[in-house]
């Protein structure tokens, strides 16, 4: 196969066009510039930063993150400083490194979700997004989540319209069939979907006979849930082709991320990898780019969906 000589990187998440598919993960890279240091981050398509309330939140107990054989399980419990203290001390630093900012919102009732995204109205011009985060799994001790939910995850995405820019809805793996809750979102205002946040786990300490994080369960995230992610993404564009997604779970090379692009994502985001290594995001963004070359693939968009059964 032919190699090519350049490759358009730049993609298309709903109205907005970014230079490059790979993001940060919400709750994965902080509210800033935490990962300026090790990576440039004018140089990814954006950062996602951790969501946040519209007010302060300190979340859960520690201990929050436990590491599994196959990745991590956090109760990080969406700990944050508010809107209104992210805009005013955090958002100018990430601004000045040249990022593109994907801001992200949560809430415990619609009526919060329309707080957080009324306050992102006035947002800058880079910040050209609100995911709205419908799924963390460390927060509702039983109850549904929105996004189990088609009708409350409508709901929550109509609240945020709110921000005055485009939104993607953020969505969990545990449900039975995400393509009536993606359908759901889109109808209720949402540009794209970001599949996907992650799902329920638990681990205990055999010796003390304790669970191991202090909110009890938590959320499984890396390389045990891609194949899951893979799967959501897939399905959710074959049923519903003209809708954007971001995937998300278990990226932590460029082929994960050109996997998730074959299944149907316009973009792809790095989260649980950082962890280990905070160069990571900017280490797959480099290396889908140079997969594409190898494989002679002059445009990204080229892969968008392109899997097929065997």
């Amino acid at each position: 196969m032919a190699r090519a000589a350049t490759v358009t990187m730049t993609t298309q998440v709903g109205s907005v066009t970014l230079d490059g598919p790979i993001m940060t993960a919400s709750g994965t890279a902080g509210h800033g510039d935490e990962l300026g240091r090790f990576v440039d981050l004018g140089s990814l398509g954006a950062v996602v930063v951790k969501s946040l309330s519209a007010d302060p939140w300190p979340g859960n107990p520690a201990p929050r993150v436990h590491e599994t054989q196959g990745g991590m399980l956090n109760s990080v419990g969406l700990q944050g400083p508010g809107v209104e203290v992210w805009l005013r001390d955090e958002l100018p630093p990430l601004l000045d490194t040249g990022a593109t900012v994907v801001a992200s919102i949560w809430g415990r009732t619609v009526e919060d979700y329309a707080a957080a995204a009324a306050l992102l109205a006035d947002a800058p011009a880079a910040v050209v997004a609100v995911e709205v985060n419908l799924s963390c799994p460390n927060l509702h001790h039983g109850r549904a989540m929105f996004a189990q939910l088609p009708d409350t995850a409508a709901e929550a995405v109509a609240a945020a319209e709110a921000c005055g820019r485009p939104r993607w809805a953020k969505l969990t793996p545990m449900v039975a069939d995400l393509v009536p809750i993606a359908a759901a979102v889109r109808d209720a205002g949402a540009e794209a979907v970001t599949l996907v946040n992650t799902a329920l786990g638990m681990a205990i300490d055999t010796e003390s006979r304790l669970l191991r994080l202090g909110g009890g369960g938590g959320g499984l995230s890396g390389p045990a849930i891609h194949p899951i992610a893979v799967r959501a993404v897939h399905d959710v564009h074959a049923a519903l082709p003209e809708l954007s997604i971001v995937g998300v779970g278990g990226v932590s090379r460029g082929v994960d991320a050109i996997e998730l692009i074959m299944a149907g994502a316009s973009a792809v985001q790095v989260g649980t990898a950082t962890f280990a290594d905070p160069r990571s995001v900017g280490r797959v963004a480099v290396d889908v780019e140079s997969w594409c070359r190898r494989h002679g693939v002059a445009s990204l968009t080229e892969l968008i969906g392109v899997a097929r059964a065997r």
